[in-house]
């Protein structure tokens, strides 16, 4: 099976592909065959820059159970069910635990951590009766390396892997793989936010920052969307079906 075939035919849904890591996977599975559902939440029609990309895009808040089963309603009525599910969507805020308040904290743990399971919750029905289905979750490298000023982002990561394992054993009889890839910094917009805030409050200009962060592991490089892309786009083919329960962390040989 060549690359260019690995998901021919198949159907799938990918959070947070309206930008970042997520749109960089939702384009190459696109790419290598598959057709491709993505959401966020303003209206389809506010996302302009997406307008000459070949993806089905609706209106989709993984923190509401109504918006996430909407979603995938209109993806069965245009294409089917769900046979691939990448979970990419999420946030994160800076705060040591003592700064979090509980609309930071809810907020971060309701779209990392119970927005995935919202989404497979919605979506492993039809890929348990078909006997067939791959779902990736995209953690972080902080989900076992803490950062002292990200305890939500930790703490949603860390209980993603959780799920994961408990997903990847429910269907491992009827086909179904569930992964989780966990990146340290990629460069994408989220992350050039994140430096912006770390370098206002450290006194330090952006490209310090930034050049700090690619430094902080052996490649000294920051990891590129397509990277992830590319390995995500492999654990949702049919070439590792026992591939399933496992953490692969893409770290440039460091922990965070």
């Amino acid at each position: 099976m060549t690359t260019e075939l690995w998901h021919k035919g198949k159907i799938a849904v990918v959070t947070g592909g309206t930008a970042g890591i997520g749109l960089q996977i939702a384009r190459t599975l696109f790419k290598r065959g598959a057709k491709v559902a993505i959401g966020g939440r303003r209206l389809p029609e506010e996302y302009s820059d997406l307008q000459g990309e070949n993806f089905l895009i609706g209106q989709l808040d993984v923190c509401s159970t109504q918006s996430v089963d909407q979603f995938i309603e209109m993806v069965k009525k245009t294409y089917g069910n769900p046979d691939v599910l990448v979970n990419s969507a999420g946030v994160s805020v800076h705060h040591e635990v003592c700064g979090h308040s509980d609309e930071d904290w809810t907020n971060v743990i309701d779209t990392n951590l119970s927005g995935p399971f919202r989404m497979i919750r919605s979506c492993l029905p039809a890929m348990l009766s078909a006997r067939w289905g791959r779902i990736v979750n995209i953690a972080s490298t902080a989900a076992t390396a803490a950062e002292s000023t990200h305890a939500a982002y930790c703490a949603s990561k860390a209980g993603l892997l959780g799920l994961s394992r408990a997903v990847a054993l429910e269907g491992a009889d009827r086909g179904v793989t569930c992964t989780s890839v966990s990146p340290t910094w990629v460069e994408t917009q989220m992350l050039h936010d994140s430096i912006k805030k770390m370098a206002k409050r450290s006194g330090r200009s952006n490209t310090e920052v930034k050049q700090a962060i690619a430094q902080a592991n052996p490649q000294n490089r920051l990891v590129q969307p397509d990277e992830i892309a590319e390995l995500v786009s492999f654990l949702c083919s049919g070439l590792v079906p026992a591939l399933t329960m496992e953490d692969i962390q893409v770290n440039a040989g460091a922990h965070w």
